[in-house]
């Protein structure tokens, strides 16, 4: 494995200037230098076991919670909101969005729900845990795309039926949305020729998928992440800095190689 700054930033480069086809999956880290605060997962928030429920984060925010307390879930929901509210998208995100031009084919799966990626001009983006801003109702087919949850109350109400509305978002308990995997599946299958992770902490078992593919089939796998996790040992190159620094410094190492072909 390739550790080291400069080392991973050119093995990097040289890698995806042999590459027509890139999966970026991403997490969490992604969004840090957005401002986002993390809640031991959205962060910061809530560092204690308990909230002032007296009940942990991840029970409020249980499928199961909104079902029988929904004014629980949303209390939470509504805090997390307000403290992302002002945050947008970062460098990292769209240097990711302007390699879609670039390669001829790009696909960014991720944890997030922010929705910055596709805010900052990617098109080929499969938001497996759903997307904060997209509310719809638990009865009926109303559907909402909202900016922020200001005028809301809580828990908020189908304004065609009166039943809970809820963020279209997977909850702690709830099942990923089949057809999104069914994408990515598909997509695995196609392959690529170099793969990202960035700013995810490599947890859970659709994350660590693809390395099984690229074992088979001798792909890159590329780290982005300030601190080790359990998929460093997995990777051929790992960079350990922030996503904006690291992907801003790889995009100007392959316009100015493509430059050089023209002088």
């Amino acid at each position: 494995m390739i550790c080291g700054i400069e080392q991973g930033l050119n093995e990097t480069i040289r890698l995806l200037k042999k590459a027509r086809n890139v999966l970026f999956i991403t997490g969490a880290g992604i969004s840090a230098d957005s401002g986002l605060p993390t809640y031991r997962g959205i962060g910061g928030l809530y560092e204690t076991t308990d909230v002032e429920d007296g009940i942990p984060i991840e029970m409020a925010m249980a499928g199961e919670m909104l079902e029988t307390r929904p004014e629980i879930t949303w209390k939470y929901l509504a805090q997390i909101e307000q403290n992302c509210r002002n945050a947008t998208f970062n460098a990292a995100h769209k240097t990711i969005a302007q390699m879609e031009s670039h390669f001829e084919r790009v696909l960014v799966l991720t944890q997030n729900v922010d929705g910055f990626h596709k805010a900052a001009g990617s098109k080929r983006v499969i938001e497996i845990h759903g997307n904060f801003h997209n509310l719809k109702c638990i009865h009926c087919d109303w559907r909402e795309t909202v900016q922020d949850y200001r005028g809301l109350s809580v828990p908020p109400r189908c304004p065609a039926c009166g039943h809970i509305v809820r963020p279209d978002v997977v909850f702690f308990g709830e099942m990923l949305d089949p057809e999104k995997i069914q994408i990515y599946l598909d997509e695995l299958h196609k392959g690529f020729d170099v793969y990202f992770w960035i700013g995810t902490t490599g947890v859970f078992p659709y994350i660590q998928r693809p390395i099984y593919d690229i074992r088979t089939d001798n792909r890159a796998a590329i780290e982005i992440n300030p601190g080790e996790t359990i998929l460093s040992p997995q990777m051929d190159v790992r960079i350990p800095l922030k996503a904006a620094e690291a992907l801003q410094k790889i995009w100007r190492g392959i316009m100015s190689s493509n430059n050089d072909m023209y002088t």
